[in-house]
């Protein structure tokens, strides 16, 4: 993949997603009623509102650009530029009050992942990287210093039906093992040190 100048691209997505953080924690343990798009896949006002958010805020920078996102689909016609969005990571939680959810935007270009923001509402941390430059945590440089196998904490996001045998060799290999509800934070958990794997 060529050189990228993509901090316009940085800016606008911390920003957008700053936005979000912000409409998600005005209505954190506020929501009133909770809407259930599968079994166990739910959906709040603030899914569709930090959407709604991060899209007008992407779009009037980036009109030309492609968009797939969580609650709304895909629009647009851009095939090399194209922007992924879950405004809400964790939405399980963030309903009944446990505070680990995120934002997650992330931008492909010619089909290759290039840019990605993460922001922890909660903590106000925000997490973003470009493709071969690292990954940051609010402006600074972050890493995963690596343990031996026996001594990791592992993030799993595997099913609960059909992976029981997964699970069990996971947790029989490793310390300890935590679900945590939101993949894209346990990601980034993962990128800080703070997990050592994340297991989807």
């Amino acid at each position: 993949m060529p050189d990228l100048d993509l901090a316009p691209e940085l800016t606008i997505a911390s920003e957008a997603a700053r936005r979000a953080g912000q409409i998600q924690m005005a209505l954190y343990e506020r929501i009133e009623s909770v809407d259930f798009k599968g079994e166990k896949d739910v959906v709040t006002v603030a899914d569709h509102r930090s959407e709604e958010t991060i899209l007008e805020h992407l779009r009037a920078a980036f009109p030309d650009d492609a968009y797939l996102a969580e609650e709304s689909g895909a629009s647009g016609e851009t095939a090399d530029r194209l922007w992924v969005i879950d405004p809400l990571d964790g939405t399980g939680n963030y309903a009944t009050g446990i505070p680990f959810f995120a934002v997650s935007i992330g931008l492909c270009v010619d089909g290759e992942p290039t840019l990605g923001v993460v922001l922890d509402p909660t903590r106000d941390e925000l997490f973003t990287a470009v493709r071969g430059g690292g990954a940051f945590l609010d402006g600074r440089r972050i890493h995963n210093p690596g343990r031996k196998l026996s001594d990791a904490v592992v993030a799993l996001g595997l099913p609960s039906r059909g992976f029981g045998k997964q699970y069990r060799e996971i947790r029989r290999r490793v310390r300890i093992t935590r679900a945590m509800g939101s993949a894209t934070l346990s990601l980034t958990y993962c990128a800080n040190g703070g997990v050592d794997a994340y297991a989807q």
